[in-house]
């Protein structure tokens, strides 16, 4: 039998149940099964992984899962080795660990520390002085017996400095022998002054000492805070962020030169300030730090301003942000006519995206899972991260504030869009965040991606949409601004968006453009690869690897690979992908080209494909790869291939597809004819009358080719 440690009640350790949570315990033993959900335990950070943080608890390894944590895993800044405080949530019958996070992740920020052996809990066998241990809660002491111990107190100390600290510790009572305390009231009434009368001066006293401090500090600019590490500044601007971390709150604060982090703490995991939120017009004053190499401000006072103030501000800002967000005037990517046409388009989409950067708002970009798409949205990423970087003057910023996210098809439907706006409202509920501006490149500018887009223009996200191609009305109705371009790639829109984004042309750009052309590259481009060291055979292999690893975890963004095969140009990983895309997609042309059926219509050659009959449904290369393959390599007129409800399309020249649409509604009445409104011509139907579809579909593809619409 023992005592409580906390509260001194008998207990069969030191601990008694009900202050289980309120120590934190070092664990040595060696099996999972030792281990007590609902404790916290002291371990270290063993390594990361995709989906979460392996924590070392003594001898074992537990899972702290990301869906665990309170921010987003990559703004984690925990290092390998670092002491951390968890939950052990629970313990599986195979021995794995789950864990929980915890807002206390310091052993100073728990009531007490104990050691949990496999025998039972002891206390630590060596107390450290400066760390005693917890005591049992005190009884209470009259209050009067308090105020009759500092009034005779003879050595009065002398007037220390402000301090919140000292504050917080004394509850505001101040010290004898300081003006207005107990030793004047003695002078003045020969006797001792009651608690109220203590209170009431010393708030008097330090609310005017606080007054008279904050009204000697300057109001500066966040830009300037690198030249005043140690001075105590006034900043005023808008809150774009709120994050409530183990310690203290974190304040975003932005103003019209940039954005800092500032930090608040009243207790370990408590939220400062709640009054204030994001978006607030708020000025703050505090002591500007240096940590780990990164500007943050220590919060001594956050106000809301309102009204002529709030006002003000905001006046301030906004006119700066309109300022700073409008790109410098720049020359386009290569002397190329068509795009020269929508420079006034690539510049008003470089000021959405400066805007978004400059806002704290979140950049999501959106491409198709082809090499084009890839291609358009590392063109984008390379041009925006150091926007970021420098905006936000810190590491991880580039995690927080920009993503990548694959489209299968090109096509952002209501599947795509409700991931979307669940994990942005997520995102904003849990950690604050503004809503993204979303860019869509080689993707999103079809009828087939119009329920997507209105599910997020219900919440006012903004949308930016590049193509290299014509965009649906529907589209272009919803979205903020549109570049798109007829007979160039989304990968040249995207390098001439890069250019307004930074103001100039980046060096290691230059030869995108070439890489997403699998034919008829404008011969500008291939020159300017060239420039950039890279020639039409490295071009070609480039080209191919990133349509292979497209293809593999499409949904992934890939962005270290993507970096390597593109911009850093790992030796021989292009050539070593690009062999096996060429092996690949020879095998499936080798299986597919000996089952074309070869039909003639109207003097017009169509080549037909099963492909539920003659490909590989689940290996590369996907469908719509393989049919421009075969389309650049026939003869044939058009390539049409068959799926089980779907057909594909591919023409040397444009298809009228409503016609063929039209006639097939009239040939098979009964087939459920359907324009999804994809990027290339496609066609829903129903599986009973696929015979008749395909059929149908020959006469009409070979009629539309014939005698094309006037």
């Amino acid at each position: 039998m023992g005592n409580c440690i906390i509260c001194g009640t008998s207990a069969e350790g030191p601990i008694c149940e009900v202050h289980q949570e309120d120590v934190v315990f070092e664990f040595t033993g060696n099996q999972p099964s030792q281990l007590t959900p609902g404790r916290f335990y002291l371990g270290s950070v063993d390594g990361y992984a995709d989906f979460g943080v392996f924590v070392n608890i003594g001898h074992v390894t537990g899972l702290l899962h990301r869906s665990k944590l309170d921010r987003r895993l990559e703004s984690l800044d925990w290092e390998v080795g670092d002491e951390v405080c968890v939950q052990v949530n629970n313990v599986r019958d195979n021995g794995d660990i789950d864990l929980n996070w915890s807002i206390r992740q310091s052993p100073d920020d728990f009531r007490g520390r104990l050691v949990q052996t496999p025998e039972g809990d002891e206390l630590p066998e060596e107390d450290d002085e400066d760390e005693p241990q917890a005591e049992p809660d005190p009884e209470p002491v009259d209050s009067t017996d308090t105020a009759v111990e500092t009034a005779v107190d003879d050595e009065p100390e002398p007037d220390p400095e402000p301090d919140a600290d000292a504050d917080a510790d004394t509850d505001g009572e101040p010290t004898a022998g300081e003006p207005g305390t107990t030793g004047d009231a003695d002078e003045q009434s020969g006797g001792n002054p009651s608690d109220a009368e203590l209170a009431e001066l010393a708030t008097d006293s330090d609310a005017a000492e606080a007054a008279a401090e904050a009204a000697d500090i300057e109001r500066v600019e966040i830009d300037s805070l690198e030249d005043r590490v140690g001075e105590m500044v006034r900043l005023e601007g808008t809150l774009a962020s709120v994050r409530q971390t183990s310690g203290p709150t974190v304040f975003e604060l932005r103003d019209e030169t940039g954005i800092v982090d500032c930090a608040a703490f009243i207790e370990a995991g408590v939220r400062a300030y709640p009054d204030v939120d994001v978006d607030d017009v708020v000025q703050l004053d505090g002591e500007v730090q240096l940590r780990r190499g990164e500007i943050q401000v220590e919060t001594e006072s956050l106000v809301a301003l309102d009204d002529e103030a709030q006002s003000t501000v905001e006046t301030r800002i906004d006119d700066a942000l309109e300022d700073r967000a409008s790109p410098e005037p720049f020359e386009p990517i290569a002397d190329d006519p068509e795009i020269a046409a929508v420079v006034d388009d690539a510049e008003a989409a470089a000021t959405e995206i400066r805007r978004a950067v400059i806002e704290s708002r979140p950049i999501v970009v959106r491409h198709d899972a082809t090499a084009d798409g890839y291609v358009a949205g590392a063109a984008i990423e390379r041009a925006v991260l150091p926007l970021i970087e420098a905006e936000h003057g810190t590491a991880d910023a580039v995690y927080h504030y920009f993503d990548r996210r694959p489209l299968e098809d090109g096509v952002y439907d209501m599947n795509d869009a409700t991931k979307d706006v669940t994990r942005m409202l997520s995102d904003r509920d849990r950690h604050g965040e503004t809503l993204p501006l979303f860019v869509f490149a080689a993707a999103g500018s079809t009828a087939a991606s119009t329920d997507g887009l209105e599910l997020l223009d219900i919440y006012d996200a903004p949308r930016v949409v590049l193509d290299g191609r014509s965009a649906d009305e529907a589209v272009a109705e919803r979205v903020a601004s549109l570049v798109t371009v007829e007979d160039r790639t989304a990968s040249t829109v995207a390098a001439t968006l890069a250019a307004a984004v930074n103001g100039d042309v980046r060096d290691d750009v230059r030869h995108l453009p070439a890489v997403s052309y699998w034919a008829d590259t404008p011969a500008v481009y291939d020159e300017l690869a060239v420039e950039a060291g890279v020639d039409a055979e490295a071009a070609k292999q480039l080209r191919e690897s990133i349509a292979l690893e497209a293809y593999y975890q499409s949904y992934e963004d890939k962005r270290e690979l993507i970096i390597d095969l593109l911009f850093e140009k790992r030796t021989g990983l292009a050539a070593q992908v690009s062999e096996q895309f060429v092996t690949k997609l020879d095998a499936e042309l080798d299986t597919a080209v000996p089952n074309l059926d070869e039909r003639t219509v109207d003097g017009v050659s169509v080549a037909v494909l099963d492909t539920d009959a003659y490909t590989h449904r689940y290996d590369f290369p996907p469908t719509r790869l393989l049919l421009d393959e075969l389309s650049r390599r026939l003869d044939s007129a058009a390539v049409i291939g068959v799926g089980t409800d779907e057909l594909h399309v591919r023409t040397n020249g444009q298809l009228d597809l409503g016609a063929v649409v039209a006639q097939l509604e009239s040939a098979a009445p009964d087939a459920g004819i359907a324009d999804p409104g994809a990027r290339e011509p496609k066609i829903e139907f129903l599986v009973g009358e696929r015979d008749v579809v395909i059929e149908a579909a020959v006469e009409a593809v070979g009629a539309a080719i014939a005698t094309p619409s006037a």
